[in-house]
């Protein structure tokens, strides 16, 4: 198994090569690893290697890994949030990207101490396998979180269908890029909606050339 500091030079690499290509000038783009899969030992490798944002998508793993890393890492958490499950994780996280529904909101209010960076998770595609809310829905639906002190949106997410055509892949992306700009041009407060967290191993280049700021990178980076 490669070591991550080798495997982030080729990210890193890729990159820069994906800004070059898009005309990027900006240094904006955050590597979240993604360590759900990988042990403790391998996630504290890549703090090692210098990745300090951290990616889970089980509260179990977010708590197992960050009761052993402590505060060395900036906790996202990834996955699909259970209404039920919010009260365990969410002073544990400095992210959520999969906020997609009033009863999470409604929970989160409840339970969060400070306000929680949150990602509004989309549906570009409108595969049905998909979480997240259709494009329509997610004007509203920000709109209605005005009342709610604990929720900042960041910005906005999504996964792009599972295809090897990398125009399919391109426009879900771009859709993405230009509902976030659509909602930063409504200038709400407690909706900056600066932020899009989109792209993995496979398409995180193709992201960046449409506009990402955080990509969440599992396998090519830490296995």
């Amino acid at each position: 198994m490669a070591s991550i500091r080798e495997n982030l030079e080729i990210i890193q690499q890729r990159i820069e090569d994906a800004k070059t290509r898009a005309h990027r000038k900006d240094n904006h783009i955050q590597i979240i690893a993604v360590t759900k899969q990988v042990s403790v030992e391998r996630t504290k490798e890549a703090l090692e290697a210098g990745i300090i944002h951290l990616g889970e998508n089980r509260p179990e793993g977010l708590l197992a890994k960050k009761e052993a890393i402590q505060d060395q890492a900036i906790w996202h958490y990834i996955g699909t949030l259970q209404s039920r499950k919010v009260k365990k994780v969410i002073n544990e996280i400095d992210y959520l990207h999969s906020l997609d529904r009033m009863s999470l909101a409604e929970e989160i209010e409840k339970r969060a101490v400070n306000p929680v960076k949150c990602f509004v998770q989309v549906n570009v595609s409108g595969e049905e396998s998909k979480h997240g809310l259709s494009k329509e829905e997610v004007i509203p639906f920000i709109q209605s979180l005005e009342k709610f002190s604990k929720i900042q949106v960041v910005g906005l997410m999504t996964m792009a269908p599972n295809t090897d055509d990398k125009e399919v892949i391109r426009k879900v992306f771009r859709g993405l890029k230009e509902l976030q700009q659509e909602i930063a041009n409504l200038n709400l407060p407690y909706a900056p909606c600066q932020e899009l967290s989109m792209g993995m191993s496979n398409d995180y280049e193709i992201a960046i050339e449409e506009g990402a700021t955080f990509i969440r990178i599992g396998t090519a980076l830490v296995g």
